[in-house]
C-alpha cells in the first residue's frame, strides 16, 4: 500500500485532489506571498490579525518570517485574502517590486495603501506574463534604456524630454505624423499594458509604470477619467517615464514635467503640429485637431500658448470658456470603449494563441500561478461568461 502524499487533501475517499494540506502550507510558507496577499485585499495588519482571530505582532512575525502560522490558521488567511491555500508556498516566481521605484501619475493623491496595492498588482502582471512567455514568446522589448531583462534596444536616447520623443518616434519608425493606437504601439514593442481590475482604488490611483523589472509594465486606468484624449497623453506621460527615468527613485515633480514635455511632443511633434495650429484662438479648428492627432483641445490649447501663437490670458479665457462646453458635441469626453485599439491585447491574444499551440488551459495555467481562475480571468481582461442569476 503506498504512503499518502500529505501535501494533498481530499474532500472524499477517492475524490480528486484538492490542493495541499494546511500542514504542509505551513511547513513551506512564504512570507512574502503573505504580504502581496495582504496588500492586494486592501487590509492593513491590524485588519488582517482581527479577522484571523490573532494579534498585529502575529501578522507582524508572519511576514518577516521570524514565526509562521499554525496550519488551522491557513484556511482562515486563504478565506479572508481571497486566495487558494496553495498561494501561501514557496517556490513560485516572485517579481518583487520597490514601490518607490514605480511612477505614479498622481502620487499625492495617491495614498500609502493604494500604492501598496498597485505594486502587489503589478507584481502579479508580471507572474502572468512569465508564466505566458514559457508558452509562447512575445514581443522583444524594444525600448531605449531599458536594460531590466534578457533583451534591450541598446539604443541611447538624449536625456531632454522632447529630442528623447521624437529619437522614440524615429526608432519605432512613426513618422512626423499623428500616432494611432498608442497603446497597440507600445505592446508591439514589448511594453506589457493592463487595466487594473475596477474596485474603489482604480479610481483613485490613474496611472503607474516600472521598469524594473524583466518586462516594462504600464497600467492605465480605464474607469478614472472615461475619455480616450487624456487616457492617450496619460499612457505617452509613462512611456516618458519609461525612457527618462527608469533609474530613478519615482515621487520628484521634475520628473512629472518632463514626462508631460515628452507626452506632448511624441503624440503632437513641435515642427508638425505648429503649421496646423491657429494663429488666434479658434476653438472650431482645435476641435479639428483633435480628431486627426487624438489628443485633446485642452492639450492643443496648451500647445498654442507654448509655442507664442496666443498670450498667457487669452489661455487663460480660453480654459474658462472650455468648462462651459464640457458637455457639448466635439468638446465632452469619448469614451475609452469606443476605441478597440487603444485598449490593451498582448496579454489575452498570448494566452489565446498558447491554448492553440500549447494546450495551455485556464486551469492549469491558474495551477501553476496558485491564484483563482477568476483571478487570471480579470488579468487577461476576460469578462465573467457565466449567466447571472436573478432572483425575482
Amino acid at each position: 500500500m503506498s504512503t499518502p502524499d500529505p501535501t494533498r487533501s481530499f474532500t472524499s475517499v477517492g475524490a480528486v485532489p484538492a490542493g495541499p494540506s494546511p500542514q504542509a502550507v505551513a511547513d513551506a510558507f512564504d512570507p512574502a506571498r503573505l504580504t502581496q496577499a495582504r496588500q492586494l485585499a486592501a487590509l492593513t495588519k491590524k485588519d488582517l490579525a482581527e479577522r484571523i482571530g490573532v494579534t498585529p505582532a502575529a501578522v507582524g512575525q508572519y511576514e518577516t518570517g521570524m514565526t509562521r502560522p499554525r496550519p488551522d490558521l491557513i484556511p482562515r488567511l486563504a478565506d479572508t485574502l481571497g486566495v487558494p491555500t496553495a498561494f501561501f508556498l514557496t517556490g513560485r516566481p516572485h517579481g518583487k517590486l520597490d514601490g518607490s521605484t514605480a511612477h505614479f501619475r498622481s502620487l499625492r493623491s495617491t495614498r500609502a495603501h493604494q500604492r501598496a496595492k498597485a505594486v502587489a498588482f503589478v507584481e502579479q502582471v508580471w507572474e502572468l506574463t512569465y508564466a505566458l512567455e514559457k508558452q509562447v514568446r512575445l514581443p522583444h522589448v524594444e525600448l531605449p534604456g531599458f536594460s531590466g531583462g534578457e533583451v534591450h534596444s541598446g539604443v541611447e536616447v538624449p536625456r531632454e524630454p522632447a529630442l528623447a520623443a521624437r529619437a522614440l518616434r524615429h526608432l519605432w519608425g512613426l513618422g512626423s505624423g499623428p500616432v494611432s493606437h498608442i497603446v497597440r504601439h507600445m505592446e508591439a514593442h514589448g511594453i506589457i499594458v493592463v487595466f487594473p481590475p475596477p474596485d474603489e482604488d482604480a479610481t483613485t490611483v490613474d496611472a503607474f509604470s516600472t521598469s524594473q523589472l524583466p518586462r516594462p509594465i504600464v497600467v492605465l486606468t480605464a474607469n478614472r477619467f472615461d475619455d480616450i484624449h487624456r487616457y492617450r497623453f496619460t499612457a505617452a506621460h509613462e512611456l516618458g517615464h519609461l525612457v527618462l527615468h527608469g533609474d530613478a527613485a519615482s515621487g520628484d515633480s521634475q520628473q512629472e514635467r518632463e514626462a508631460d514635455v515628452f507626452a506632448a511632443e511624441f503624440l503632437t511633434p513641435r515642427d508638425s503640429i505648429l503649421p496646423e495650429l491657429p494663429t488666434r484662438l479658434d476653438l472650431r479648428r482645435l476641435v479639428a485637431l483633435k480628431h486627426t492627432w487624438g489628443v485633446s483641445v485642452d492639450s492643443l490649447l496648451y500647445r498654442c500658448r507654448e509655442v507664442g501663437l496666443i498670450s498667457d490670458s487669452a489661455a487663460g479665457r480660453a480654459y474658462q470658456r472650455l468648462k462651459t462646453l464640457r458637455d457639448q458635441p466635439g468638446f465632452a469626453p469619448e469614451p475609452i470603449s469606443d476605441y478597440p485599439g487603444e485598449q490593451p491585447v498582448l496579454l489575452r491574444q498570448a494566452f489565446d494563441l498558447a491554448i492553440a499551440e500549447t494546450g495551455l488551459t485556464m486551469a492549469k495555467l491558474a495551477t501553476q500561478l496558485a491564484w483563482h481562475a477568476s483571478r487570471v480571468r480579470e488579468l487577461l481582461g476576460e469578462s465573467d461568461q457565466r449567466p447571472t442569476l436573478r432572483v425575482v
